[in-house]
């Protein structure tokens, strides 16, 4: 099968915008580096494109209409309708991350360049072949994104039990007792700044990529770092210990996620690990960070230092919030346990047909299908 330079077959533009652009109730999708779009008032682009995370996480979307995009973000848009379909270069351009993740660069937050993208080789078969191939790619990722709609699902019952059980925490609409994190915890540590490896030797160590914006764990990338014995008691994660990612883009950076593994971890130093005392529940302390007052709080109080936001375990101290009661806190970390078990099942179903997604991606643009 012949192959192009994907530069020759589109037109690359990147966004303008601040992240702090979005608007809540915006009537536009504004694209950043995030999975999910946020919202914006006004649109600079009205196209059919592919857009690119440059930095962070590296993901691909397709959306076709009015939007405007944060300034990381690369809006790929075909000037050759006749040779390339538009969901073929969207499911290439997906199939095409594992390549951008190994040629990105910088030190702690990741990115990829322009000329990356334009370099790219596309395999490209006749324009009814793609839509063919296309087709049967939306096919398969329609059976991922169903199984993952669901447990998006169970995400969102998950902060709906919060609201419902605590109000609004911008108003503190319960009138609960009202206080700082600081209140809360016994202590906040740094992880280790000991360089990771990729050869497995050592301890796995959490990084800030390991802690989602849905304040989740997601183990699908870790490395390792050999410690000392001293070094693995003072860095080690323990069940229950609330991890905190300090230092990030700015509508990343405070990702919040309670650590509940067996296994035996440690933590990179752009996290800050805290526990509790006897007032609070882990588990009520992620959530109220990662509801939408969490994180509008973190994005308007994150300071600028070389390039990324920053919020170091102080500030994260003086954090202002609601005390309910410790057995209200225990309630609600009932509930979401079991919502994890429901999860649990789903996401092994996910796995499965990520894996034949995967399959079918590898194959099609080897020509096999």
């Amino acid at each position: 099968m012949k192959q192009e330079n994907l530069g020759g077959l589109i037109n690359i533009q990147t966004g303008k915008l601040d992240a702090n652009a979005s608007s809540e109730n915006g009537a536009y999708p504004f694209f950043t580096c995030a999975r999910e779009p946020l919202r914006i008032d006004g649109w600079k682009y009205d196209l059919d494109a592919v857009l690119v995370a440059g930095n962070g996480n590296l993901n691909v979307k397709h959306y076709r209409g009015k939007f405007d995009a944060y300034q990381r973000t690369y809006i790929l848009d075909i000037n050759k309708p006749n040779y390339l379909d538009v969901r073929y270069l969207y499911h290439f351009m997906d199939s095409y991350l594992v390549t951008l993740r190994a040629q990105s660069i910088g030190g702690i937050i990741k990115y990829i360049k322009l000329g990356m993208l334009r370099n790219a080789k596309i395999p490209l078969p006749p324009l009814d072949k793609q839509k063919q191939i296309a087709e049967i790619l939306d096919q398969a990722d329609e059976l991922r994104r169903l199984r993952q709609c669901t447990i998006d699902r169970l995400n969102t019952l998950g902060q709906a039990i919060f609201y419902e059980m605590f109000g609004d925490p911008t108003t503190n609409s319960k009138g609960w007792k009202t206080g700082t994190i600081r209140d809360l915890i016994r202590e906040a540590k740094y992880g280790t700044s000991k360089k990771a490896n990729t050869d497995g030797c050592g301890i796995p160590v959490l990084r800030m990529s390991n802690v989602t914006y849905q304040g989740e764990l997601d183990l699908s990338d870790l490395k390792h770092v050999e410690l000392s014995e001293t070094e693995l008691q003072k860095y080690t994660a323990q069940e229950d210990d609330i991890l905190f990612n300090r230092t990030n883009s700015k509508e990343l950076v405070g990702k919040t996620a309670v650590f509940n593994l067996p296994n035996l971890m440690v933590l990179a130093g752009y996290l800050v690990r805290a526990r509790v005392n006897e007032q609070a529940d882990p588990y009520y302390i992620s959530a109220y960070m990662n509801s939408l007052h969490g994180k509008t709080t973190l994005q308007n109080m994150c300071k600028n230092i070389v390039g990324m936001a920053n919020i170091n375990a102080q500030e994260f101290q003086n954090i202002a919030i609601a005390i309910p009661p410790i057995e209200k806190q225990k309630s609600f970390r009932k509930k979401i346990e079991k919502i994890a078990k429901q999860k649990e099942s789903l996401l092994n179903e996910l796995t499965m047909y990520k894996n034949l997604f995967s399959s079918l991606q590898q194959r099609a643009f080897r020509g096999e299908l």
